[in-house]
């Protein structure tokens, strides 16, 4: 037979979960502006509550026990959506829905965005919530309706559409031509060269289209970020492969000439990544409009 059982606090089930991603109580307390004594104490009233201990102590540490691995997991499932439930709430008043994105940063900031005044003409009562993302995550637990998935098509928990190919091209800017001319594709590896340093071989991969090339193409300056390789390659620094998703500004302004297409042989492509279950009204118009939006699909097995 069911009976009663009493729901801890919202400020009770914070401090476990903060305490839980932290794996510290100090850590814990730092993100929820109370004392590590406060955190503690929280903690230990769901214990109490549960009849479980949840962290085992160790020296001046903590760690989650099995028990307090399988709450946390629910735990942050379930404030997850009850976060999101909450800022659809606040976001969109009686009458609004909301759409929460996650994306590539430089993705989002040089592709998506831009386009986005596109989707909502015409739909008033629609607000959205960006986020940058640059690895899987738990799309429910961290209330994300969809998200833009660059790699392989892997994202457990989530369901995946293909969205388009990355398209690479090896591009340089009009000084460093005029600096280094190019008449055939060896001479692009002359050329000073920049690299993307999570992708250390995509300058590899171009060099086996170019059989009569030699040197080291791993050689040049590295970066961080697409954006900043984007940047490099504008000023003259190098040459650089890039997708053309990215650089569709400076390829329409001349600043940056295509001068050869890389297949970098990895197979990988951008995908929208969805939560188990239907789709929402507005989580179905988004991945049909953004769909429209690409030059080029994702090829079918």
């Amino acid at each position: 037979m069911d009976r009663d059982i009493p729901i801890p606090s919202i400020s009770v089930l914070r401090c476990f979960e903060a305490a839980a991603k932290h794996q510290s109580f100090t850590a814990a307390a730092e993100e929820l502006g109370l004392t590590q004594s406060g955190v503690s104490r929280q903690v230990k009233e769901l214990e109490e509550q549960i009849g479980a201990a949840l962290f085992r102590r160790e020296g001046r540490g903590i760690r989650l026990t099995q028990a307090g691995k399988a709450l946390a997991k629910s735990v942050f499932s379930d404030l997850g959506r009850l976060r999101r439930t909450i800022s659809q709430a606040v976001a969109a008043g009686e009458t609004q829905e909301l759409l929460t994105i996650a994306a590539l940063p430089t993705f989002a900031a040089r592709w998506l965005v831009p386009r986005l005044n596109d989707f909502k003409s015409g739909r008033p009562n629609l607000d959205l919530m960006i986020y940058s993302r640059t690895k899987p995550f738990d799309l429910l637990e961290q209330g994300i309706d969809v998200a833009i998935h660059f790699g392989a098509n892997d994202w457990p928990g989530a369901k995946l559409t293909p969205l388009c190919p990355e398209d690479l091209i090896a591009v340089a800017s009009p000084d460093l031509l005029n600096a280094h001319p190019v008449e055939r594709k060896e001479d692009i590896l002359r050329m000073p060269l920049l690299h993307m340093a999570s992708r250390p071989h995509l300058w590899k991969a171009f060099q086996k289209s170019v059989p009569e090339a030699t040197g080291r193409v791993q050689v040049g300056s590295y970066f961080d970020q697409f954006s900043l390789v984007i940047a490099a390659a504008c000023s003259g620094m190098g040459a650089a492969i890039l997708p053309t998703y990215l650089i569709e500004t400076e390829l329409a302004s001349g600043s940056l000439v295509s001068l050869s297409s890389v297949e970098d042989g990895s197979g990988h492509n951008y995908y929208l990544a969805t939560p188990p279950g239907d789709l929402t009204p507005p989580v179905a118009e988004f991945l049909t409009w953004i769909r429209g939006q690409v030059t080029r699909k994702v090829p079918k097995d």
